[in-house]
């Protein structure tokens, strides 16, 4: 009976270092010694301007959320519109805080963040792992499967989910007013599963063949070499995900019908629709259901940009 040597982990890690490792900042579209041509130049700097431009209008919607979060009622729907608040009133983000009761909707939409990511990732990188280095029999067809799903608009199977959550196939269980009804129909997100399966394929199957000889199993390999090598399309996939699920309306409006499950998105409909609330702590409430994710990306974009620029690692 062959014996089960122990898997050299630094040994195999080595082999994926070097290729892996690049400065993004020595890559640019443009050479300096291009740059020293006037005509060059000259387009560089109209591009360039260009491109502040419209980062200007992208920002601009969020610059009126949170000024006219520190406005009143009346300066909200004046004619002309004012660009600074007359008086800021930075009260109305705690009078939102505790007029909407965000304390609990805050906690509701942790809850289903972190747990759709939990489930998306356990999910996505299983699959595509198997798609990757397994090659199961029929892999392709299951992929392709899986990718046809882009092309269907989500509201082409919204009654299909619907109705699969109402009553589960099979063991007839409800999942309405469960975060289980909100986590399970993107728990297989094709989108993830595609992204993690492309960077899976350039990793070295040299590697996988040296763990396999020191009598790694396929769990062993994922857990110990796969998503060790893989952290940088992990943190984009899990950035998607949480930005993706805090910012989600439709699903969990229709899932979720408690109010005390409800996350923020929801009940911020609920209280601008029944006008509980005055409008300047309605756009309060928004500015502060917005900042997380704002926070996120602005921590993680070195993160986000690496994943996305990085494909993979050349073998």
């Amino acid at each position: 009976m062959a014996r089960s040597l122990p898997l050299n982990l630094s040994r195999l890690r080595a082999r994926a270092s070097g290729p892996a490792q690049f400065d993004a900042n020595e890559r640019t579209l443009i050479s300096p010694l291009e740059l020293r041509s006037p005509a060059k130049r000259a387009a560089y700097w109209l591009v360039f301007g260009a491109l502040v431009a419209l980062t200007i209008t992208t920002l601009f919607p969020i610059y009126w959320m949170y000024s006219g979060a520190l406005k009143d009622t009346s300066e909200l729907i004046r004619m002309p519109p004012t660009l600074l608040p007359t008086q800021a009133r930075w009260e109305n983000y705690l009078k939102a805080w505790d007029n909407l009761n965000y304390t609990r909707y805050f906690a509701n939409t942790l809850i289903l963040a972190f747990g759709a990511l939990v489930i998306q990732l356990v999910v996505s990188t299983s699959a595509a792992f198997s798609l990757s280095k397994l090659k199961p029999a029929g892999g392709r067809i299951v992929l392709f499967l899986f990718l046809s799903t882009l092309m269907v608009p989500s509201m082409a199977y919204l009654i299909p989910a619907y109705l699969t959550v109402v009553s589960l196939p099979i063991v007839n269980i409800p999942l309405i007013d469960t975060w289980w009804g909100v986590w399970l129909p993107g728990a297989a997100s094709a989108f993830n599963i595609f992204v993690l399966k492309s960077f899976f394929d350039e990793i070295p199957q040299d590697l996988i063949d040296a763990a396999n000889i020191d009598g790694a199993g396929a769990a062993r390999i994922l857990a110990q070499i796969m998503i060790p090598l893989s952290r940088p399309v992990l943190a984009v996939v899990s950035i998607f995900t949480l930005i993706g699920t805090w910012k989600d309306f439709f699903w969990p409006f229709l899932v979720l019908s408690k109010v005390e499950l409800q996350p923020i998105m929801v009940a911020l409909w609920r209280l601008s629709a029944r006008m509980q609330e005055p409008l300047n702590l309605i756009i309060a409430g928004l500015a502060i259901a917005s900042t997380p994710p704002i926070i996120l990306f602005l921590i993680f974009q070195k993160q986000i940009i690496r994943g996305i620029t990085l494909t993979g690692l050349k073998g």
